[in-house]
This record gives structure tokens, sequence and C-alpha cells, in this order.
């Protein structure tokens, strides 16, 4: 799930000053480029990637091997060097498992009190272990708060808490965004500790036998028809252990259904949130065990990243990261009209953006430090590519420098916002707003930190083992006709194309805009690669830690 709802309800973005210049880095010698005209091919790779022969991009499709092949043809032709140096090729492998839970039960209670919860009308779950059947059997359920873990916040829900063989209850999004507290957490602006999927993996490090977690529509960021709508078929990365280190039963509950529950104790959903926003909050055992099944048909499938490189002069292992998925949805066979999911914006946008920054630094005399251009795999189905290239990455993440990720890039011409997702993170915004200014241009924050839209597209994969990562592209406020008109433009594409095979290329996009930010990604990117700066996440934010337990790999 993107950052989509931050571009279509940007309103009037208040500017920030231009940010000093880091004291580390050396001033950018790149060369001086027209920036609404960067690289002119880059037109013609978004054509071909998203053309009907390309089928949507799909993982294991005809889709993937066409364009595996472009990618790598154009890649060769430019000099960049593969991933694998033994073999010459730019692929690197993705195991992937693909599960159907075609058979979930309703969630059955040991209260007679208690009506059993129906399967997506008041309840979601499936089993993220790679097993055929898995059941839960009269697991006692714990409200366990927002079931966050967060030492730099003072904070742990699990406190004294044993949930072996149990079933905890949590809420969605963090304490800041509930409390309105710009003291607690970050305030409304989501933190990680926020996220689903946190939840889901800090209930498997306790030991939990399911975890649930409570909808709510605006902490959420989403109605419950995203959670609950469409194909229950999921994806993951086939690992050898079949994750059965993760808890045996995941989902959601409506919010209704959770005031069921808290009824037992005398308590609504709005009394216990309210509780739960305390720092000294105890879990509560909710006085009641639940039972469910899941039986899952699975199956496994390889779909390759692309990673290509361009060798630093000085320092090979130290890097500079571009990114973007190559992937989209592929192919509907009951759609009778046009059933070619082309993803045009969502991605190849962002892919034809890493193969020109790709040509245009082949062009150009090597950098100090190396380049590494990733297209990753997966991303539709739940961020798996760059996960598994955050895991076994081609140079070691302890020696990035920082990152770059192009994820459904502006196609409506030049803005004079930008746009920085997850704003307040990182350094890298400093050197960006430098290169901003020079456009005349001016960073803007995401309008709606809230939903978390910065853990929702593939940079969050490495930002989360440390590696300080820049999600930003032009927003609505357009030089020509203004902010309204980037808002329409925005909003319709929401409405009618997002996920829909209405992505399709249009010869008459105005790409003035996408070449205004690849001049800036390039920009940044050389500055690093030429410098002997180590840019880090600002002090508070939750990554930065991480980053500075390796800081003795980087001396």
């Amino acid at each position: 799930m993107k950052h989509l709802t931050v571009l279509a309800t940007t309103a009037l973005l208040l500017a920030c000053s231009p940010a000093p210049e880091p004291t580390e880095s050396k001033q950018s010698s790149a060369v001086s480029v027209d920036w609404y005209s960067f690289n002119e091919n880059y037109r013609g790779y978004l054509e071909t990637l998203s053309a009907d022969d390309f089928a949507g991009r799909a993982p294991a499709s005809e889709g993937e091997a066409k364009t595996v092949a472009f990618v790598e043809e154009k890649f060769s032709q430019w000099g960049i060097k593969p991933f694998n140096a033994n073999t010459g090729s730019y692929q690197q492998p993705v195991p992937l498992v693909r599960m159907l839970p075609y058979q979930v039960s309703e969630m059955r209670f040991n209260h007679t009190d208690l009506a059993a919860l129906n399967y997506r009308t008041d309840m979601m779950a499936w089993s993220p272990r790679v097993q055929e059947n898995v059941a839960l059997v009269d697991s006692p359920m714990v409200f366990a708060g927002y079931g966050i873990v967060a030492p730099e916040f003072g904070w742990n829900d699990y406190d004294g808490l044993d949930v072996a063989g149990k079933t905890v209850v949590v809420l969605v999004n963090d304490p800041g965004y509930d409390s309105g507290d710009p003291e607690v957490f970050n305030g409304k602006a989501m933190t990680y500790y926020g996220r689903w999927t946190y939840k889901f993996e800090e209930a498997a490090r306790q030991g939990a036998a399911g975890i649930l977690v409570i909808h709510e529509t605006g902490a959420a960021g989403y109605g419950w028809a995203v959670v609950a709508g469409g194909s229950p078929q999921r994806f993951d990365l086939a690992r050898d252990n079949k994750n059965m280190d993760r808890s045996e039963v995941e989902g959601w509950l409506t919010q209704a259904s959770a005031d069921s529950l808290f009824a037992r104790l005398g308590h609504d959903y709005q009394s216990m949130r309210q509780a739960a926003q305390q720092a000294d909050f105890k879990a509560i055992d909710l006085g009641v065990s639940m039972s469910l099944s899941v039986a899952t048909k699975f199956d496994y499938l390889d779909s390759p990243n692309l990673v290509g490189y361009i060798e630093g002069t000085k320092y090979p292992d130290q890097h500079v990261i571009y990114m973007a998925h190559w992937d989209h949805m592929g192919v509907d066979p009951i759609n009778p009209d046009d059933g070619i999911f082309n993803g045009a914006q969502d991605n190849a946008s962002g892919t034809a953006g890493v193969m020109a920054l790709a040509e245009f630094y082949a062009s150009q005399p090597a950098p100090e430090r190396s380049v590494v251009f990733i297209l990753v795999t997966a991303e539709e189905r739940g961020l798996l590519g760059s996960d598994w290239y955050a895991d076994y990455p081609m140079l070691p993440l302890a020696k990035a420098v920082a990152g770059i990720n192009m994820d459904v890039m502006n196609v409506y011409g030049p803005m004079r916002d930008m746009v920085v997702v997850g704003y307040g993170n990182s350094e890298l915004e400093d050197y960006l707003a430098k290169y901003v200014e020079q456009q005349g241009r001016y960073v803007a924050p995401e309008p709606m930190p809230e939903v978390g839209s910065f853990y929702r597209s593939d940079h969050f994969n490495l930002a989360k083992r440390g590696v300080p990562m820049l999600y930003a592209k032009g927003g609505n406020d357009h030089i020509e006709y203004g902010v309204s008109y980037g808002q329409e433009k925005r909003a319709e594409y929401l409405r009618d194309a997002y996920h829909k095979p209405a992505d399709e290329y249009d010869p008459n996009w105005d790409l003035r805009g996408v070449q205004q930010d690849l001049w800036l990604y390039y920009q940044v990117g050389h500055e690093l690669a030429n410098s002997s700066a180590w840019p880090n996440w600002f002090e508070g934010n939750e990554f930065r830690g991480i980053r500075d337990a390796t800081q003795s790999q980087r001396q």
C-alpha cells in the first residue's frame, strides 16, 4: 500500500527553509544539465515497460521474462557491472511462496454470551506459517494495548506479560496518534511501531500464539474493505524455517467485534483505547478464550531482483543505492475487455527512472564510491524483493551511504513542491533541500504523516536495517496551473487508474516533472558518491540506533 493518499490529498503545503549544507560533504562537482531534459530516453523506457506485451509485469510470468531481458540488455549496453560477476547475471533470485487460506473457520469463544465472529465480516485471519492446517484451541485472549516495545520512547506493552499460547489483541497505530500529544512518540506522525506489520513481528518475538489488530479507519488510514476485500491469497519469502517462528494466526478485528470482547470487562473500545495511551498501562486478561482454524494451500515460485552497479574508484564497498520495484499485478484472465494491469505509473515510471539514472551515471566519470541500481520484485506482494535484498545485499548495508527510492513518479508536469514522505527522518533532507532551492522549488512535508506512508514502499526494508533512505517526489503545486490542477490529477489517478487496467502509458504526459526529480536524485547521489560523509537518521528516529550500532564498520 503506497503513499498515494499523500499526493492525492495535498493542499497548499508549507515550504520549509533551506537546510544548511551538510558539513562533512564536499561540494558536488556533478555536471550541469537542463533539469527538464535530464535523460530524454526516459520516455521510451517508460513506454516499453508499460506496453501490453509486457503483460503487467507479474512475478514468474512471461511479462517478467520480457522485463528482465529489457533491463539486462540496457545495463549490459551501458557497461553497468552485474550482480553476479561469475555468471555475468544481473539477477538475484528471490524464492517466494504463494499461500491461499481456502478455509477459515468462524472465531468461536468459550463463553455463550459472545457470538462467534464471521470471517471477513467481523474478522480477518490467516496463518503466516507454511503448513496446511493450523488451529488455535481455547487460546486465552489478552489486551496488550498497542503491542509495542520501544525502549527509546520508554514504552513496553509486554512488560511482565507471558503470552505463550495466548492471543494478543492490540490497537492499530501508536500512542502518539491517539493522544495527539507531540511529545508522545512522534505525535500524529506514525512511527514504525504503529504499523500492523511491526505488531505481528513483535507478538511473534514475545511468543504469542495469535495476534489480532483492532481496525479503525482513521488510525489505519484505510477502511475495513481494504482489510477484508479482494483475494485472501498472500505471498511471502520462502524461508527455510517455513515461518515457524511466526505466530500461528495473524489477523484483524472490527472495532465492533473488539467492543463485544471488552464488554465482558464492563468497558468499551474507547475507554480501553484511552487507558492504553498511558506509558504505565498494563496488559489486561480479557477473561475469554478463542478457537479458530485455517487451512492453506501453497506453492513455490522464483522471481529475480535486478541489480547492477558502477564500482567506486576509491571506496568500492561504500555505496549509494537507487531503487524501484519493477513488478506490477499482471493480467486478469476474466476481464474480456482489458485485463492487463500495465502499471505505467506504478511502477514502470520508477523502473524507467532507475534505468535513466544508470545510463546517465555510466556516461560520466566513475565516482569515488560505488553506485548500486536495484530493481526489486514482488513489491505488490508485500515488499518481498526488497526484504530479500536487505537480508542478502550485494555490498554490506553497514557501508551503504544512503538510498533513494522511486515509486509512482510525477507524470503531470513540473512542480514547485518536492514532497518528502517521512519528512523529519534523516539528514538526507538537508542534501535534497540545497538542490531543490537551485530549481526554484521548495521542500514540503507530507500532509498526512499519520497514515505511515513511509513504511509502505521498498525503501523501508533498507531503512529498518539502518540505511538512511530518501523517498521524495514532485507534489501538486504545478508551476503553470497551480495546486488545484495537481490535486485533480492525483485524485483522478487514484479513482480511475490505481491498481486498475487503466494505469496505462499516455503519450501526452508532461514528463518534465520526472526530469526535474531525476536531476535532484542524481545531484544528491552524486554528491554522496564523491564524499566522505555518512548521513544519519535524525536523533529520536526509530532507526537511528540500528545505524549507530554499525558505526565501527564504517571507520
